[in-house]
């Protein structure tokens, strides 16, 4: 076991270990650790507690300082700057005529670089618009490409739930969501329905995948032949959270439709698999 300090350079980034040494912190402190970008400022996430050894990327950093007043005064210097950088950052691309959108701006905590986000729709030949960035802020200047989940975590949004974004609150990773966990969830393949504001799959899909899962193993699908009370029928649409199918029972000429538990049932066969419903260009996969 090691002792740890969890730390966080932006609201919702990812949690990083440092060594405290002999420090003892809370949570929201500020502190100034050492990076391959060289200081920076980060928040104190996790407090002092041992974690496994397993959990740890070594070499563990020990943190530099606990941030003192004139590291937040520098901090919020930055923040003014960088607005500035974004302003001027816009009016270049305008000039060398760059077919991208330019997302935040950011400077290390040091001073010693400027890094700029930007989406686009394909690689984007930037290497002018470095050298005159370079030219005027006089230190080293990095682009760096995003994705559009990248771009609605950084800005930030009020879903269609009516929260504000999980990606930009409390997500540090993006998991996988498929089209398949729409299905499993019965939702509508409807683009406006299941798509965020980044216009991929919402990452709340994935949420309630796993009890889903569990529920369909006990649920028998679609098409399956079931038994009940001696009659043979076939089920003709499923509930699962109520744990419910429709079961058509009777002929094709009169058929009876019933519902019923599906612990209740005995499964003869199972049903085929659902063909999945064409999937719009728009939720296909990059």
């Amino acid at each position: 076991m090691t002792e740890v300090i969890g730390v966080k350079f932006n609201k919702a980034g990812k949690i990083y270990y440092f060594d405290p040494k002999e420090h003892k912190v809370n949570i929201g402190d500020g502190v100034i650790v050492k990076t391959s970008r060289g200081l920076e400022f980060g928040y104190v996430a996790v407090k002092n507690t041992e974690v496994e050894d397993s959990e740890i990327v070594t070499p563990l950093k020990p943190i530099v300082r606990l941030a003192t007043e004139a590291d937040f005064e520098r901090l919020e210097k930055n923040k003014e700057k960088e607005k500035e950088a974004f302003e001027i950052a816009l009016k270049k691309i305008q000039e060398h005529g760059l077919d991208m959108k330019l997302v935040n701006t950011e400077y290390t905590f040091d001073g010693s670089k400027i890094l700029f986000y930007f989406t686009a729709d394909g690689r984007i030949d930037f290497r002018e618009l470095v050298k005159s960035l370079a030219s005027i802020f006089r230190t080293r200047i990095e682009l760096r490409q995003m994705g559009v989940r990248d771009e609605a975590k950084t800005l930030g949004a009020i879903g269609i739930c009516g929260r504000p974004l999980c990606c930009s609150t409390f997500l540090n990773d993006f998991h996988s969501v498929s089209i398949r966990m729409a299905k499993d969830q019965s939702l509508s393949l409807n683009p406006t329905k299941i798509s965020g504001i980044c216009s991929r799959l919402m990452c709340c899909l994935q949420y309630e995948q796993a009890a889903y899962e569990d529920l369909l193993k006990k649920v028998p699908g679609k098409g399956a032949l079931v038994e009940y009370e001696g009659e043979r029928g076939t089920v003709a649409e499923t509930f699962v959270l109520k744990g419910l199918i429709k079961v058509k029972f009777g002929t094709q000429e009169e058929p009876v439709f019933k519902f019923l538990d599906a612990k209740d049932v005995k499964v003869l066969k199972k049903g085929k698999a659902e063909p999945m419903e064409e999937i719009p260009e728009e939720l296909r996969e990059d």
